[in-house]
């Protein structure tokens, strides 16, 4: 009898311990889109290029999603496809056939786990030529928007198109302050409005300390910085040169950089790892850079931080306009600067279909991407245009 209770109790712990390494994992808990595509029977005639039909990394902090036709496309029947997170599902279902002739569409998407949804916005819409020589832009148009991969709040800048729809075109790294400062103010970020511009609102750039974690990853400090394009928060710690995506499609020779700033440095230059250079001041920086955004094999090219200043020019760079020195001055003072194109001239059947990207950048510490800088350095900036060739009639 004693021999058989053994028997059985060793064949119940063997059996316990199976059930324990046979057990089911945990179901995800993430409903994040990470693709998108859209299919059009003839690419060629509803987009301007055939990159714009596929979206090929929908980052975790965007819930909306956008793609971009010609004038005239049939918006009323489409059928988007989207790859989500493992085990998630999607509503409207995933390649249904919906209108987005009216508005954007609300996706819905719920974790595999049932606990966890995310609402995504998938707008088509129609990108028109520009009609005006000049572009101004006046910093008017500012708000408090909420980050939706920190759930933190700062202030973002967004002009209006020729057709008064939303642009969507300013961006800065202060969401990447956002994960370094987590409790900083609304008005403690780099790069805020203020009231007294030239005329009317214009935004302050500052150069700030960051936090420890960011200290512990050797980024000291944080230039402020206001640029059209986009930044991607989920990456800015990690790779924070990439993070910043400069520039958007543009469909003018651009000929002058101009606009109204102030600028002071700060007082003592570091370095990322805490060095200062009592011999150094710092400096900040305002340029704008026109160049190609597909590759010679038709891959989208985007510029970083990495490389925007560089000496030696990537092939896809056309033109440059930058200031040569932005100067310490309490007043505001006007800039106006020429694109170079060294010696070479747009493809005008590709500026026509939206193949160059125009940057505008300004930020309070030149070298602030690799964080260099001095802690306090503030560059303002308004009323900045961007004058082109005038359009053949």
């Amino acid at each position: 009898m004693f021999k058989i209770l053994v028997k059985v109790c060793v064949a119940v712990t063997v059996c316990s311990g199976l059930t324990a390494c046979f057990k089911d994992e945990p179901l995800n808990s993430e409903c994040d889109i990470e693709k998108a595509w859209v299919h059009y029977d003839e690419p060629e005639l509803c987009t301007w290029n055939l990159s714009d039909t596929i979206i090929e990394k929908v980052y975790t902090g965007e819930s909306t999603i956008t793609f971009k036709v010609k004038p005239g496309t049939d918006r009323s029947s489409l059928a988007p496809q989207f790859v989500v997170t493992e085990g998630a599902t999607l509503f409207p279902e995933n390649g249904s056939v919906q209108n987005f002739a009216n508005g954007p569409v609300a996706y819905t998407t719920t974790s595999q786990d049932g606990n966890w949804q995310r609402i995504y916005h998938v707008s088509v819409i129609e990108e028109r030529r520009t009609v005006r020589d000049i572009i101004e832009f006046d910093f008017e148009r500012v708000e408090v928007f909420t980050d939706e991969f920190t759930k933190k709040q700062y202030y973002k800048w967004n002009d209006l198109k020729e057709d008064g729809t939303d642009a969507n075109n300013w961006a800065s790294a202060n969401g990447g302050f956002s994960i370094s400062n987590p409790s900083a103010k609304l008005d403690e970020y780099p790069t805020v409005p203020v009231e007294d511009g030239f005329d009317g609102k214009a935004v302050k750039l500052e150069t700030k300390a960051t936090g420890a974690i960011a200290q512990a990853m050797k980024k000291l400090m944080a230039a402020g910085n206001l640029f059209l394009g986009k930044f991607i928060t989920e990456n800015a710690l990690k790779d924070a040169l990439g993070s910043t995506h400069f520039g958007l499609p543009f469909d003018k020779k651009p000929l002058k950089f101009t606009g109204y700033y102030k600028y002071k440095p700060g007082p003592t230059f570091m370095y990322e790892d805490g060095r200062v250079d009592e011999g150094r001041k710092d400096e900040g920086a305002i340029y704008a850079i026109l160049y190609k955004n597909h590759d010679k094999d038709g891959n989208p090219v985007m510029l970083h931080g990495d490389y925007a200043q560089k000496k030696e020019e990537s092939e896809n760079i056309v033109a440059k306009a930058i200031l040569p020195e932005v100067r310490p001055v309490e007043e505001w003072t006007r800039f106006e600067v020429d694109f170079d194109y060294y010696g070479a001239d747009v493809d005008y059947d590709l500026l026509n279909s939206f193949g160059y990207n125009l940057a505008v950048v300004f930020s309070s510490s030149k070298d602030g991407a690799y964080f260099h800088g001095a802690i306090g350095s503030t560059l303002y900036i308004d009323k900045v245009s961007v004058i082109c060739e005038t359009s053949k009639q």
